[in-house]
């Protein structure tokens, strides 16, 4: 008996060790925690010892670490518009209403993916936390010492994945087991690339992670980095679900809007090929300026600011513009969840408020829990 007990005892000792350990990551005194690359004071020594063409230094800014490639302070918490949901047929019904299920003071929650079982993942910029969000509005802290952790991916093989944005920024694989993803590009560190940060990810069922950073660039499942691809500097990004077709937020430099179309919100459109590489650049809709999300039919919705006109934008797969889905504040990102992934999340940041709503389309299932 005592023997059992002895072993009992070992074995919640090294689960609770291994828990631990799953928590952090090694020390690197050469990245600050909370502190975006492009804002670091020690970025400008780095480059020039790891760059052979070390880009210019970025713009200076306010603020902490901020909405990546916001330009400028971060947005300040707004008060919450009035708003009136209309029905968008397949999509949404009228009268749908946001409902607020979690919020924090200050701080930033790029990139959120709904997992399986119904919890909401967000990556906290400036605390370098991943905070799982349960069915309930339970928030849990998982995953801590990210370097800046600011935005998440994850696929149908179980993997989940962070971008990084401290100086010498990366990609961390956090599932199924906490390692460096990729963190160079032809041989150089990611901040050779230029002074803009790791900005969103959206991650192949093969486990590579596409990704912006003033260019669209792959990972492929070795962590090999291909690109830049197009023309695009991108922001949001998203496949859809057949994973044939990338999309990214942004607008062709030259591209030609119809008639009544004002801003420079837009989709770029690519062809994904075997090797996961991009071709046929294209503007495929004229709507959308961020995180972005799909539905198991392929429609892809969109952030494009708060009130007076923005909201979410809802794209067919042939690029027309199905309606807008106006919010209670202005959202940076969007995404699919509950146990039905029939909610849609949308992100405030500054001060953090997470809201979902009832939707009639469905989500991709298929994330690990």
């Amino acid at each position: 008996m005592k023997t059992k007990r002895l072993l009992l005892s070992l074995s919640l000792v090294s689960a609770s060790v291994i828990a631990a350990l799953a928590q952090g990551q090694p020390p690197d005194a050469t990245r600050t925690p909370g502190v975006q690359g492009g804002q670091d004071p020690n970025r400008a020594a780095f480059v020039a010892a790891r760059c052979k063409n070390p880009p210019p230094a970025p713009a200076a800014r306010g603020g902490g670490g901020g909405r990546a490639g916001a330009g400028g302070a971060p947005a300040p918490a707004t008060a919450t518009e009035d708003y009136a949901v209309a029905a968008i047929p397949g999509v949404l019904a009228a009268g749908a209403r946001w409902k607020l299920v979690w919020e924090d003071k200050g701080n930033n929650a790029d990139g959120p993916v709904g997992m399986d079982d119904g919890s909401l993942w967000i990556a906290q910029n400036d605390k370098s936390d991943v905070v799982r969000i349960d069915k309930d509005g339970k928030a849990t802290v998982i995953y801590t010492d990210t370097f800046t952790g600011g935005a998440i991916a994850a696929n149908k093989k179980g993997q989940a994945f962070i971008g990084e944005r401290a100086l010498n920024q990366a990609i961390w694989l956090l599932k199924p087991q906490r390692t460096l993803f990729a963190n160079t590009y032809k041989g150089e560190p990611f901040d050779c690339l230029g002074a803009g940060v790791l900005n969103d990810m959206t991650a192949d069922s093969k486990g590579g992670v596409y990704f912006t950073m003033g260019g669209v660039y792959y990972a492929n499942p070795k962590g090999e980095v291909m690109g830049r691809f197009g023309a695009i500097g991108g922001n949001g990004i998203i496949l859809s679900p057949d994973e044939k077709t990338l999309y990214v937020t942004g607008r062709l430099m030259g591209a030609t809007p119809p008639a009544g179309v004002t801003g420079n919100g837009g989709l770029v459109a690519f062809d994904v090929q075997a090797d996961g590489s991009l071709t046929n650049e294209r503007q495929f809709a004229w709507a959308g300026g961020d995180g972005s999300a799909v539905d198991k039919d392929g429609r892809i919705y969109t952030t494009t600011g708060g009130g007076g006109g923005g909201g979410v934008a809802v794209i067919s797969p042939k690029g027309e513009l199905l309606g807008t889905i106006p919010v209670p504040r202005s959202l940076i990102s969007v995404a699919f969840g509950g146990t039905d992934k029939k909610l849609l999340y949308g992100v405030a940041i500054r001060d953090v408020q997470i809201f979902s709503i009832p939707t009639i389309a469905q989500g991709l299932k298929g994330r690990p829990k």
